[in-house]
């Protein structure tokens, strides 16, 4: 397993605002200096987190899965982050894995926000993705999923090195962001990362950001607050191979499925 290089985007967000979005999106990642393997965005990252579907949704070969197209190639990297896709006369939030050769894959966030009434207007997905990117398997989700450790648990039907979240996750919960990702990877023994946006959506939520990188043993790799930031660092395979080496801990757990 290689070091990955990954470069994370904490951004504001214009509130509903596609085209705005992906050209600051674009300026922003034009301050890459070095080689990177993997770009996080946050969620909704062309809109903001919005309920307002019928208006800002767009089809799987739509602008910005082309932009996405454009920009993994550019960067000769993946590009990853949610966006709001209708298929099928349904609306989803939904996560998209694109690889520089157009090829990609998706995950539907399965958990919705009820308490922002996500439910009233996306579709839940069911099955948790797991892609390969230089000899990682990694498991990418979407902000309200993190509180939920049963979903997100290393197996072996569905091991995993790095857990990504991508997150519109506003500011008043903060502690429990900073709470809980450490204790997905320390529970998963993988490097977790965190991506979320900064600044007040067009409710008037405020975002402090608090994107964050943590290793196997519960370390900070990265971490910014309350201000933009394109950042690009790297995560280490054999962080991984060591921790679960020196304390085997995933294989006396327990066995369960998910319905």
């Amino acid at each position: 397993m290689d070091n990955l290089k990954i470069t994370v985007y904490q951004g504001y967000l214009f509130w509903e605002n596609i085209d705005k979005n992906l050209q600051n999106i674009s300026l922003r990642l034009s301050n890459i200096r070095e080689k990177t393997n993997l770009i996080i965005l946050p969620e909704m990252f062309n809109t903001g987190f919005t309920m307002n579907a019928p208006e800002l949704a767009e089809p799987m070969d739509g602008k910005t899965m082309q932009w996405m197209k454009k920009t993994a190639e550019k960067f000769d990297a993946v590009v990853t982050g949610s966006l709001i896709i209708k298929e099928d006369e349904k609306y989803y939030n939904r996560l998209i894995w694109m690889r520089p050769d157009g090829t990609h894959e998706n995950y539907d966030k399965r958990h919705l926000f009820a308490l922002g009434k996500e439910h009233n207007t996306y579709t839940a997905g069911k099955e948790k993705l797991i892609v390969e990117l230089n000899g990682w398997r990694i498991c990418p989700v979407i902000c309200y999923d993190l509180r939920f450790p049963v979903f997100l648990r290393n197996t072996p039907e569905n091991e995993y090195d790095l857990l990504i979240i991508v997150a519109n996750w506003p500011e008043k919960r903060a502690l429990h962001w900073r709470t809980l990702i450490p204790a997905r990877a320390v529970e998963n023994q993988s490097y977790v990362i965190g991506v979320n946006r900064v600044g007040h959506d067009g409710n008037e939520v405020y975002h402090s950001g608090d994107s964050t990188c943590i290793d196997p043993n519960g370390n900070v790799v990265y971490y910014k607050r309350d201000e933009e930031d394109v950042y690009t660092f790297s995560i280490i395979g054999d962080e991984v191979k060591k921790a679960r080496r020196a304390l085997p801990f995933l294989k006396d757990a327990d066995r369960f499925e998910i319905d």
